[in-house]
């Protein structure tokens, strides 16, 4: 059992959250919930020990484990997957040498009687007992199966960690945490760089056969799936919920309804009460009765209704013109990088206003073929824009591309044009950009704040083909609903990537799917392309885990 005993912390004098207190339990699977900069993080980080709180404590057990996952990594470049993978049993194979070490010095030593060799016994017995109370483990068999299930491939294993993106950089920590066996897993968004797959893998994983866990998702679906707990930090205290998020949010509608009805009726209270004051301050007989509600007032507890996050994304696509039949057509489309080979001999035409899927592991080809597509990589074969086909492109790196030293403000009106530029301050607005963080400068903003500005730039031109490349990563919750409901209202044609199931649900009425270097067309939802999948999916792990 871990205990949050009275955390309290500060920001330029401000308090983030203070008095806060909660126990997490063996088997807790926790959801950390709370609107934007409510403190989810940073209460995680203090409870993984990389962050000080300013009041209270965190107490856990002496030999107790808590793995942590941030939500951006630092990694070193120094070795392959699977030795970075290994070093989760790092601290089993360090205690291991000790003893070798100290088993050699005492073969050599012969001051048996001196306070010196008796450390070393005490030592070693002491080492013995904890590495031989391990259960037998092929380590290399559990780090292969681990990295698997996260899904790579068995010729990965010998690859250098530099090799890969920051997605799979990621896989490799996630591998690190599961191995290690934590008594508590700490879990800072951790869909947002890995595929439809291996997110039900690691769906499997933590309800199956992790203890205690507590994450930060803006997956719905993800920690609908995996927690029995939500705790919501606002207003800088918590709520405690022995419910999933979608029961959560109904409790928390009838907290504030209470909230509500008390503090309406509080109000009408303080009216009166003060009515009273004003009409009969001054007069002699009623002076009693007039301090006396006065000082009661005073000490007043006011009640306070807990803040909604009504801040959205008011998204509408501006009119374009009408593009050809067919925006987008490949033939006979190869891509290779020397001798691997991403997808061959794809054939693919999508009609105007079609809203189609690409879906298939990481490594696949997806993000490969919208490169196709936009003309920005070399190919083999045919792959056409159609006539009067206008593209809009969110790219999973669309954030990073933003000038850091621009403001907000200058990133829009940098390329604005016409009436729009009248406009500017409301349609940030929309975004929930105003105030200050007009002038902030690109390189301070969150990365969803990034994402965010990323997808106004999108959005000020019309077009009428929209290819979205990962565009909820880094989205919270709301502001992923209200840009699924502008591409639902999108009539355009819309080609989608996501590993997100929830946001994908609804949206598209085909899929294509990139599978062993081929791409196949289904002529089915992707609502039903992925419950199809889903137990096809987890046999194909269950084999190899």
């Amino acid at each position: 059992m871990i205990s949050v005993n009275a955390l309290g912390v500060e920001f330029n004098g401000e308090a983030l959250f203070q008095d806060v207190s909660f126990v997490i339990n063996e088997n807790d699977k926790i959801a950390l919930m709370g609107k934007n900069g409510a403190g989810k993080s940073t209460m995680m980080k203090i409870i993984a020990g990389v962050q000080k709180a300013n009041k209270g404590n965190v107490h856990c057990p002496k030999d107790a484990v808590i793995a942590y996952l941030p939500q951006h990594l630092l990694t070193e470049d120094n070795c392959t997957v699977k030795e970075e993978a290994s070093k989760a049993f790092q601290a089993i194979f360090e205690m291991r040498d000790e003893m070798e070490y100290i088993n050699k010095e005492l073969e050599t030593r012969t001051d048996y009687e001196s306070k010196e060799y008796m450390k070393l016994i005490e030592r070693v017995s002491e080492l013995g007992e904890k590495y031989y109370s391990i259960e037998d483990t092929n380590f290399e068999a559990e780090v292969e199966k681990a990295l698997m299930g996260l899904g790579f491939k068995r010729e990965d294993f010998n690859r250098q960690t530099s090799e890969f993106s920051g997605g799979w950089r990621m896989r490799i920590e996630l591998a690190k945490i599961l191995l290690q066996k934590p008594d508590l897993v700490l879990l800072d968004e951790p869909t947002n760089h890995i595929d439809i797959e291996s997110v039900v893998w690691l769906e499997d994983f933590l309800v199956n056969k992790a203890k205690g866990v507590m994450v930060i998702s803006h997956d719905k679906t993800f920690i609908d799936n995996i927690t029995n707990r939500t705790i919501e930090v606002t207003m800088g205290r918590i709520y405690d919920y022995k419910a999933n998020y979608s029961h959560y949010l109904t409790l928390r509608e009838e907290r504030r309804a209470h909230q509500i009805k008390a503090y309406n009726e509080q109000q009408k209270f303080i009216a009166d009460n003060m009515a009273f004051i004003e009409r009969f301050k001054g007069t002699y007989s009623k002076t009693n009765q007039v301090n006396s509600r006065e000082r009661m007032l005073e000490k007043l507890d006011i009640i306070e209704i807990d803040e909604i996050d009504n801040s959205a994304l008011n998204l509408r696509f501006p009119p374009c013109q009408r593009s050809g039949d067919y925006p987008v057509i490949a033939k006979g489309l190869s891509k290779s990088y020397g001798d691997h080979v991403v997808f061959n001999d794809a054939n693919m035409t999508i009609s105007r206003g079609e809203k189609v899927s690409f879906v298939g592991r990481n490594g696949e080809g997806k993000s490969t073929m919208i490169k196709a597509i936009m003309g920005e990589i070399d190919f083999e074969g045919q792959c056409d824009l159609g006539h009067n086909a206008k593209v809009g492109y969110f790219a999973q790196n669309q954030a990073a591309l933003l000038d850091p030293d621009l403001t907000v403000f200058q990133t829009v009106d940098q390329i604005a044009q016409g009436d729009i530029r009248t406009q500017i301050k409301n349609i940030l607005g929309g975004f929930m950009f105003s105030g200050d963080v007009l002038d902030k400068k690109v390189s301070f903003l969150s990365g969803g704040e990034k994402t965010r500005l990323a997808m106004v730039k999108l959005l000020l031109e019309p077009v009428n083909v929209l290819i979205l490349d990962e565009p909820t990563n880094h989205l919270d919750l709301k502001s992923k609903d209200v840009l699924k409901q502008a591409l639902k209202a999108f009539d355009g044609t819309l080609i989608l990537v996501s590993h997100d199931r929830d946001f994908l649900l609804g949206l598209s009425q085909k899929v294509f799917e990139f599978k062993n270097k081929r791409v196949i067309e289904h002529f089915e939802t992707v609502d039903e392309f992925l419950e199809r999948n889903k137990v096809e999916s987890l046999k194909q792990m269950e084999l190899v885990g």
